[in-house]
């Protein structure tokens, strides 16, 4: 911001001209009033945050329940279902598996993820777990393809289509980046599936692959930090200001002596 021209030559003052004050006021007002709605939009989204990490929170840890029918699945969503603590009992088809890419705690590899035909008359993918890239061929761990009816337990996720790690899905060359429920059961065949998918606990599989209960619920929250911020800058902004008046009531009081 620029300061009032309070010097000329031989140290006399002199005023800034009204319409450069007028300026100066204006921008500095408007550079305050936009920095403070800035500070309370990140208060408000502090406050948003919180609640949404109490309500995850809340479903992760309720007891678990069925997941949506096909006569929810239209109104199933982030807001309402993602992350709600489920279980289905069905049967697993390892024979349409797809593996899609995975980076976790464990190290890169892939998720393994497998139709499951539900007793309630519909098919679900449930993502089993991680495995290593050196395990991901079905032969490497056979002891992991359970037969017969299981019980699945774990977290509703919603589909990720697009793609993922900045790489699209290709499903002619079965190579998947991310877990596009519609992609991958129109590429295995699959009808009646739902627009979900599972995310199975951490319960062992024969074999101990693959390795389930790695989901990550993480929601950033700097929001406060942000909110500090632009308070911070609002505040500077008014001081300047403060300051530009004052010197220039002094310089004009001073020169009028």
């Amino acid at each position: 911001m620029p300061r009032p021209d309070t010097h000329g030559a031989g140290g006399d003052f002199r005023p800034t001209s009204p319409v450069k004050l007028a300026i100066i006021g204006l921008l500095a007002l408007l550079s305050f009033v936009g920095l403070v709605a800035l500070g309370t939009w990140q208060v408000e989204r502090r406050a948003w945050k919180l609640d949404l990490i109490a309500r995850i929170d809340a479903r992760i840890h309720a007891p678990v329940a069925l997941p949506p029918s096909p006569s929810a699945w239209p109104s199933v969503s982030a807001a309402s279902d993602e992350y709600r603590h489920v279980q289905v009992s069905g049967t697993f088809l390892h024979d349409r598996e797809t593996l899609t890419q995975a980076t976790t705690r464990l190290g890169p590899g892939f998720w393994v993820m497998t139709p499951f035909q539900t007793s309630q008359g519909f098919t679900v993918l449930v993502n089993r777990g991680f495995v290593p890239a050196d395990q991901r061929r079905r032969e490497d761990r056979a002891a992991a393809d359970t037969s017969g009816t299981v019980t699945v337990t774990g977290l509703l996720r919603l589909t990720e289509p697009k793609g993922g790690f900045l790489r699209s899905n290709d499903p002619a060359a079965d190579r998947w980046h991310s877990r596009d429920v519609a992609a991958i059961a129109s590429a295995r065949g699959l009808s009646d599936v739902a627009p979900y998918f599972i995310d199975a606990d951490a319960t062992p599989n024969p074999g101990g692959l693959p390795v389930g209960g790695l989901t990550v619920v993480a929601f950033p929250n700097n929001h406060l930090v942000y909110a500090i911020t632009w308070y911070g800058l609002a505040l500077m902004v008014a001081g300047a200001a403060a300051y530009l008046a004052r010197e220039e009531w002094r310089g004009r009081r001073q020169a009028s002596r």
